[in-house]
């Protein structure tokens, strides 16, 4: 089975918030967002209906932990039918909840919320919500099964030669996603990663709009991994951006990770993918991207990081590369990065103009550059940027 789940998901929690005549709210099990419903008697949202927690939830697409640990403190993971929470004021919680655990063959994947009124939805109504809860639950396992079965497409997808292999595996890729293809997506590359083993890949439905996920070969011997993300828009990578700090969470403080501008269809799966590791490469050469780079904020680097590994080997500046003049490389790169301004540069580096020009000397010296030469820099600037990589 394929679906369009996004769209099943709302039009499902639309039927709930119908049926009980009140704005329901979806989340999955670990309280993030998935789709919420603005129905009232009078047709628009009334404001004075969010609390500080529900607004919260809406704006951020989840729920805090201490929220989290809260509702569960309920019994709600156990329960098989409606559970009513009381207002807490000093919790948030300003209006009383009625809660649908959602669920699929004895598991709880998800929970629907809706404010309670007094006297509230009788029983009659909220039976016939909990039906619909039980498809949203099916909807769920489903959504699970087919995002967990994506990994081996998507790596196969990025694997595969440039040409006709690409192109085949980039076709069972779509096949696999069915209607959901055909929609807005972006990749996004976290490395290093700490593990190359599947099992230790986070799930999918743990991801915020992922829809599929693998680890790759990263650098040396390392590994990363490749996530590709579904979006609103192209040019609003909101969903990328917060999956990207979610892994980055897991991945350790010395990973990175790289997003890639976003494409409707998958045909440039492969450029993307480009886009992805190139922004992650940058991020980890300059703090200043990171630690989610985005491949349209990296300036130079997004050509730098095209280039062969070797570019950072120079001759003109392999003399410059050795770790006896790491401080004469680092005068001459901010001296460049300060549009060969002099005042700038010794400023950034604290330091005196004269053992600024000093500097500067010896770095013509050993490379034999002209720093007043506009090639001769543009080379030098290329080569100890690329060096970072």
């Amino acid at each position: 089975m394929t679906a369009d789940y996004k769209g099943d998901y709302q039009e499902l929690v639309d039927e709930i918030s119908e049926l009980l005549g009140a704005p329901a709210t979806l989340e999955n099990r670990d309280f993030e967002l998935i789709a919420f419903g603005a129905y009232d008697s009078e047709g628009e949202l009334d404001a004075s209906a969010l609390d500080p927690v529900r607004a919260r939830s809406i704006l951020t697409r989840r729920s805090t932990a201490a929220v989290r640990e809260w509702f569960e403190g309920f019994g709600i993971t156990r329960a098989t039918g409606p559970v009513r929470i009381p207002p807490t004021p000093e919790a948030g919680v300003y209006r009383g909840r009625v809660c649908l655990p959602v669920r699929h063959r004895g598991v709880v994947l998800g929970y629907v919320w809706l404010l309670d009124d007094d006297p509230g939805p009788s029983d009659a109504q909220l039976g016939a919500a909990m039906e619909v809860a039980g498809r949203i639950g099916a909807l769920l396992a489903d959504e699970a099964l087919h995002g967990a079965d994506l990994t081996r497409e998507l790596r196969a997808v990025l694997a595969a030669e440039r040409g006709w292999q690409r192109d085949m595996a980039v076709a069972e890729l779509r096949t696999a996603l069915g209607p959901r293809g055909d929609g807005v997506h972006t990749m996004v590359c976290v490395a290093p990663w700490p593990s190359a083993d599947p099992d230790d890949a986070p799930s999918v439905r743990t991801v915020p709009g992922a829809t599929a996920l693998c680890t790759v070969p990263w650098g040396a011997a390392g590994h990363g991994l490749a996530l590709l993300v579904r979006l609103r828009s192209a040019d609003v990578p909101a969903p990328a951006l917060t999956a990207a700090a979610r892994l980055l969470e897991r991945a350790g403080a010395d990973a990175a990770a790289g997003v890639a501008g976003g494409r409707a269809g998958l045909a440039e799966l492969g450029t993307a993918w480009h886009e992805a590791s190139a922004a992650a490469r940058a991020a980890l050469a300059e703090p200043r991207f990171g630690p989610v780079a985005e491949w349209r904020s990296i300036g130079p680097y997004r050509l730098l990081t095209s280039l062969p590994p070797e570019t950072g080997q120079d001759p003109a500046v392999r003399a410059l590369s050795t770790p006896a003049h790491r401080e004469l490389a680092r005068t001459a790169e901010v001296f460049l990065d300060c549009a060969g301004q002099a005042g700038r540069t010794a400023a950034a580096l604290g330091i005196h103009r004269q053992t600024l020009y000093y500097r500067l000397s010896r770095v013509e010296q050993l490379t034999g550059l002209d720093l007043d030469d506009g090639e001769d820099r543009l080379l030098l600037h290329m080569v100890l940027k690329g060096a970072r990589l």
